[in-house]
């Protein structure tokens, strides 16, 4: 696999992120598993490395690595630790209004401090009566003077309670040209956190609720114009979110692959390794199966999207196959391991609980079919990376080494309805 999308560079970057998460991370599980709550300080360590800026541009201190890089760098991080590789990729969606909408003196002050670790950054987006329906919201952002004035609710908001700047969506009118986006510094008054609670999984990563009661923000806030909160909500979902949340789950379903390999290679039956029985090597290589062919799924849309070229639909599969297929092989690991895998002194029950974590968020697998039925039928939604191609392109010529940093999408008014 790494043969045919990743180079030296990316290989270099996945051995630097690789030992970071086995000398930093893997001694904190435990730990966090107990809490079941935020890790804030390992949450802010692993900021500080500078990889939430892996596709911010050089030019604000990013690493202008590209999605590829992205990949890599969640991957790894969910191999030892999902919730980790959440927080990763939670902050890295949030980068990207910024990246995408964000005007010349909101990318000078905020993309720097994202790529030191120096702010983490959210997308708030759903609501509790709407869900995944954007276009049902009922939160609003109501022009007084220079400010806008917010109220509403925002729910399943990654790093919640972790987060410096949430960049928020409300309804400023009627309809898909409705909604407008914000950055809210979560210090700001008004703005408050909802209390924690215990999850099944991803435990340390944190996904809560946030509130606006009378939250005051300048009009030098909106990010773009008024009406681009429906564009801010889909072109991060699907140019980051999908990409990012299919790096999750490759990492969970190659950590059960390992894992599961050692169990086999370590538990005797009939004084030989469990390995050697022919039901266990054929569970084990279906496992492997669909880890190679789910690997080559996200490697291959984000390749795409790095050179600049419509990948809507690859990154809707890569995170079908990827959330589908490391939830069967969870379960398979969870077989060959029979009772053994129900205590917490392994950790493959853990991957199964992660694993699940990763179906719902920017579209289940019924979205994405739907999504990828309609594409059969010559009836697509719309085509979200294609908007970036040009501009994309022109830098991955200039770095083919490095991929290129995603660009402003065009300022135009768009007419593309919900993707989910």
């Amino acid at each position: 696999m790494h043969r045919y999308f990743t180079n030296q560079r990316h290989e270099a970057l996945r051995r630097r992120v690789r030992d970071f998460a086995e000398s930093e991370v893997r001694p904190r599980i435990a730990e966090m598993e107990a809490a079941r709550t935020v890790c804030h300080d390992l949450s802010r360590l692993i900021a500080r490395q500078g990889w939430i800026g892996a596709t911010v541009h050089r030019a604000y201190g990013g690493m202008g690595a590209g999605h590829l890089a992205k990949t890599v760098i969640i991957e790894e991080l969910s191999r030892v630790s999902g919730a980790m590789g959440a927080m990763v990729q939670a902050s890295q969606l949030g980068a990207a209004k910024i990246i995408h909408f964000g005007s010349a003196e909101q990318k000078k002050t905020w993309l720097p401090a994202i790529a030191t670790g120096a702010c983490l950054p959210t997308i708030a987006v759903t609501e509790p009566q709407s869900g995944g329906q954007v276009l049902g919201m009922t939160g609003t952002a109501i022009r007084d003077g220079d400010d806008y004035v917010l109220n509403g609710r925002k729910i399943y908001v990654g790093n919640s309670h972790v987060g410096d700047l949430h960049g928020v969506v409300m309804r400023t009118g009627k309809g898909s040209s409705g909604l407008s986006a914000f950055l809210v510094e979560a210090d700001r008054p008004g703005v408050r956190a909802g209390a924690q609670r215990p999850a099944m999984g991803l435990h340390g990563f944190g996904f809560g609720e946030l509130f606006f009661d009378n939250c005051r923000v300048p009009a030098a806030n909106l990010l773009g114009r008024e009406g681009d909160g429906l564009a801010v909500a889909y072109s991060s979902s699907v140019l980051y979110g999908r990409p990012n949340l299919t790096a999750v789950s490759l990492g969970i379903h190659q950590a059960v692959l390992d894992e599961t390999s050692r169990f086999c290679t370590e538990r005797e039956r009939y004084g030989k390794p469990l390995a050697n029985l022919g039901n266990i090597k054929i569970k084990l290589g279906r496992i492997q199966s669909r880890l190679l062919l789910a690997r080559l799924a996200a490697y291959h849309a984000v390749h795409l999207l790095d050179r600049g070229l419509p990948c809507d639909a690859e990154l809707m599969n890569a995170k079908l196959v990827n959330v589908e297929s490391a939830l069967e092989s969870a379960r398979d690991a969870m077989d060959i391991h029979a009772a053994c895998g129900l205590f917490t002194d392994r950790p493959v029950e853990r991957y199964l609980r992660d694993a699940h974590h990763i179906f719902a968020p920017a579209g289940t697998s019924d979205i994405q079919l739907l999504r990828l039925g309609e594409l059969a039928l010559g009836a697509p939604k719309g085509e979200w990376s294609s908007r970036l191609s040009d501009v994309v392109r022109t830098e991955a010529a200039e770095n083919p080494d490095e991929g290129a940093a995603p660009a402003r999408l065009p300022r135009e008014r768009t007419e593309l309805q919900p993707t989910g």
